[in-house]
């Protein structure tokens, strides 16, 4: 599957974003002020972002469980059906632009388009994009017990199975070994 590197850039972002959600009730928020909102939006080179208030960051809260739904949809409808509401809803305006020395790529947000919706329908395509070529299991949530963190599997053969496999495969690994190791010396 091609990826352009703007998909792969509204990519990383969604998952970023779906992974600010507290896991529990007593979990903090990734996203707890507008300040936070604003280092988002920097740290993904979010272009044509305005000065953010306290509605655009209740905006994009909104919207992260809206993109949490499309990565636990059960099948392809459901995930169809949230990614057309999330992009109808922003106003999709898709334009052609190079800027910041990146070459031609697609942009779907309306020009003046709040954060919310420029997330929503960037973002909505990029998943968009896997569901139309049939790869909408490559939106997944980490296998780790203890972590639900989401991520895009862009693995050859679909198989990573943790956001990170340096740290939630290797503990899971060396838990299996200790265990093993274990039960060996009896």
């Amino acid at each position: 599957m091609l990826i352009t590197h703007d998909t792969r850039c509204a990519l990383d972002t969604v998952v970023d974003l779906v992974n600010t959600a507290p896991e529990e009730d007593t979990a903090p928020d990734g996203l707890p002020d507008v300040a936070t909102l604003a280092d988002f939006v920097r740290n993904h080179e979010i272009s044509d972002v305005g000065v953010l208030s306290e509605f655009d960051l209740s905006a994009v809260r909104k919207i992260r469980g809206r993109f949490a739904s499309v990565f636990a949809a059960p099948d392809t409808r459901a995930a169809a059906g949230t990614i057309n509401e999330l992009v109808a809803a922003a106003g999709t305006t898709p334009r052609l632009t190079d800027h910041d020395g990146y070459d031609w790529h697609v942009h779907y947000f309306a020009p003046g388009a709040s954060v919310a919706d420029h997330l929503a329908a960037d973002c909505g395509m990029a998943l968009a994009f896997f569901v139309v070529a049939g790869e909408q299991e490559r939106l997944r949530r980490c296998e780790a017990p203890d972590c639900r963190r989401a991520f895009v599997d862009l693995s050859r053969n679909r198989s990573r199975r943790y956001c990170d496999s340096r740290t939630c495969g290797n503990r899971l690994h060396v838990a299996a070994y200790r265990a093993r190791r274990k039960e060996a010396a009896g």
